[in-house]
């Protein structure tokens, strides 16, 4: 949810001068021009306005990361377990 938020709010800080400059004449020709400006303007919004749910987004992509790690981790281990259980089974069977 807090990924969404982040996101709908980058793309207004860009969408919207874009918008208001292509309302002026000036722009309506060099679109190209509004857009690099429109981009600067967003990036600098974002810095400014934006470092905290940077933050929240980051900490929280990293939290599912290492759970993901840890699960396929442990999952890994068990199989390895299974592995060599399996192994002294057969020897142990083999040995009768």
């Amino acid at each position: 949810m807090k990924f969404a938020l982040y996101a709908v709010a980058r793309l207004a800080f860009f969408l919207v001068p874009f918008g208001l400059m292509m309302l002026m004449p000036v722009f309506q020709n060099l679109w190209w021009l509004a857009a690099i400006f429109a981009a600067l303007i967003g990036l600098s919004l974002s810095i400014i306005l934006l470092r905290k749910p940077l933050t929240d987004v980051t900490t929280g992509m990293a939290a599912r990361r290492e759970a993901r790690t840890a699960k396929g981790r442990i999952e890994r281990e068990r199989d390895e377990e299974d592995a060599l259980e399996d192994a002294a089974n057969d020897e142990a069977r083999g040995d009768r």
